[in-house]
This record gives structure tokens, sequence and C-alpha cells, in this order.
């Protein structure tokens, strides 16, 4: 994309100041709707990496339940992680943790939600992507080589801007 049609779709950063210099938006007069994001990521292993988790025989413990709370914990602390993120009292945080043994990798999706002036975009890709750090923190002893990957947004609603959904067109 060049610069041009860059400034054409995007008319500026919204946190970037006239000045051109970094700042934290200020929200104090936008309207305070229901917003929910949905994020994404993939960590892909060895089959016996992944069937030691979900037989139960990973020394270290439950990895799916250390990488759920992992994530929510992210989630609700994105604001110090995250440089100009506000800080969000969300109402809901769910991780959901899928295995895919037919293509030996983990499925992570994260979802946040709250009531509140700004959105939960970050907070929801950041806890998807501690899940998946999670999980690659608990097994590399077993395995070095796994592949965290398509760390993305899936979906936001609520706000301003309006709606997104990824489209696989």
């Amino acid at each position: 994309m060049s610069h041009s049609t860059d400034q054409k779709n995007h008319a500026h950063f919204s946190h970037i100041n006239a000045q051109g210099e970094a700042h934290m938006v200020d929200v104090t007069h936008k309207k305070e709707t229901m917003r929910e994001a949905i994020a994404e990521a993939f960590v892909s292993m060895h089959p016996h990496t992944l069937a030691m988790i979900l037989d139960g025989k990973h020394h270290k413990g439950d990895v799916f339940a250390t990488a759920r709370i992992a994530g929510i914990q992210a989630a609700k602390r994105t604001w110090e992680l995250i440089p100009l993120c506000h800080p969000l009292m969300l109402t809901k945080i769910e991780i959901k943790i899928e295995p895919d043994e037919a293509h030996s990798q983990v499925r992570i999706e994260s979802l946040c939600r709250l009531s509140g002036q700004t959105g939960v975009e970050m907070e929801a890709l950041v806890a998807a992507s501690t899940a998946a750090l999670t999980i690659y923190d608990m097994c590399k002893a077993v395995q070095k080589d796994m592949v965290i990957s398509q760390v993305r947004l899936l979906s936001k609603t609520g706000g301003k801007s309006g709606d997104f959904k990824v489209s696989y067109d």
C-alpha cells in the first residue's frame, strides 16, 4: 500500500497528536456502549507433544487450564503492557482452547466484553497471545520448535467505528 493510499484510508492515527507526539486518547466524551472483541492464536506442535497435553501426562500439570488463567490475567492487565491503552473494567473474559489433532495444533480463542467508552480489541489479542505463550512455556522442555501463529482479531462490536468481522473472501 502506498503512503498516499494509506493517508486516504486513515486520515490520522488516534494516538498521535497534532505535534506528532504519542498520547493517550481522551475518551471522556465518548458514548458508553457495549463492546466486544474476539481474537485467536494457534500453537503448532509435534503430535507427541499434543498427545502428552491431552492425556494429562505433562509434568507441569494441566497446560490448558494454566493457559486459560494466563489469558484471563493478561486481558485484565493489557493497559500495563501496551503503552497508551486505557485501564478497562472488563465484564467478561473467556478463553477457549481447542486441540486439533489432525493438524497437530491448538486453537485459542479469546473473548473480551465490557460496557465502556473504548474498545477491547487489544485485550482480546493480548489474552490470546498470552495463552499461546503459556502453552509454549509449559511445553518448551518437551519441544522447543513449537510455532505460535495467526494471532489476529476475528471480530469487534460497539463504538463509533462500528462492527468488524474477518472476511475470508
